[in-house]
């Protein structure tokens, strides 16, 4: 999760944070896993000059939450007008803007944690129309609002959507703790948008797991509960299985889903759009058996850390490497 204590914002914090996770594994080149290691996170201290320093040392993007809306998010973005001449320094440098695309909770304004996603999509089209050669990535879409927003710009920007947020409801959210995640989950035609978008793509949109392994300890503990969902170690099989549920439902068609759709969302889209070679070599392989999702995982960097599974206990694909 890049919304670490104390954020990452300089390029050496970066690089450390990239060596911490090598430690854990390292023969995972975790440039082509998962991005967010090569990235900082927008904050006032950044500067185009930062910007051009960012990109000589490998660094592929920057990261925006605005203030308060997700875990550890305080030191994020109030407004971004600001931070111009860093989109600017950006798009031309070919770095790429990561957005947490909601706005701030507000009484005055209206503005709740159901339309936050919706209240920030005029921001994402001003950026757009000001920077239109900015590579930006609208994470974690949640909102039928926010598919069609990505779908009206240009082909640099692009959405990522979870395999959670292809199954959960608010209802869910605001019901099981372990559903419950930012942006939240919202409704059956929101849901319905997110789906077609996973097999209607056309590299528009493709998998961001937005994964976060809260110890239950906290998730069931006093206070806040921790904004996140736990789905990496069957990420790829729960795409599969919820479009399985989606076709049941009448969401989606049967033959909207084809291999070459759930290649592109699973891999191809995401590689293409961050310009990451397409390595030859070992594929995996989704197969139908017995297999079922774990109560949880345990150990990580401490052994008293247990982190509950998304849809614990539920019949899941098999992965195989070939």
């Amino acid at each position: 999760m890049p919304n670490l204590v104390p954020p990452v914002t300089t390029i050496q914090m970066a690089l450390d944070y990239k060596s911490r996770l090598q430690t854990l594994d390292s023969s995972i080149d975790y440039l082509m896993t998962r991005f967010v290691v090569n990235h900082v996170y927008l904050h006032e201290s950044i500067t185009p000059d930062t910007v051009r320093e960012a990109k000589k040392a490998g660094i592929v993007g920057i990261k925006s939450y605005p203030a308060g809306v997700t875990t550890n998010s305080s030191s994020g973005v109030i407004s971004y007008e600001p931070f111009y001449p860093v989109f600017k320094a950006m798009e031309e440098e070919g770095l790429v803007l990561n957005l947490h695309g909601e706005c701030p909770s507000d009484q005055k304004q209206g503005i709740t944690i159901l339309n936050a996603e919706a209240s920030f999509l005029p921001t994402l089209k001003s950026i757009h129309e000001n920077f239109p050669k900015l590579k930006i990535v609208l994470e974690h879409c949640t909102t039928k609002d926010a598919v069609e927003a990505v779908r009206s710009c240009g082909n640099t920007v692009v959405g990522t959507i979870t395999s959670h947020h292809l199954y959960i409801l608010i209802d869910d959210a605001i019901s099981d703790v372990y559903c419950y995640c930012k942006p939240v989950a919202k409704l059956p035609h929101d849901r319905r948008a997110l789906l077609d978008a996973v097999v209607n793509s056309k590299g528009k949109f493709f998998l961001g797991t937005d994964s976060a392994p809260h110890d239950n300890s906290a998730k069931k503990g006093k206070g806040n509960t921790p904004a996140g969902v736990f789905t990496q170690p069957y990420a790829s099989q729960l795409v599969l299985t919820a479009l399985e549920e989606a076709i049941d439902r009448d969401d989606i068609a049967a033959e909207a889903v084809s291999p070459e759709a759930l290649q592109g969302f699973l891999s191809d889209y995401g590689r293409a759009f961050y310009g990451v070679e397409n390595p030859k070599g070992e594929r995996i392989m989704l197969r139908k058996g017995d297999e079922v999702i774990a109560e949880s995982v345990r150990g990580f960097s401490r052994s008293s850390v247990e982190v509950i599974n998304f849809r614990r206990g539920k019949p899941t694909w098999t992965v195989e490497w070939k």
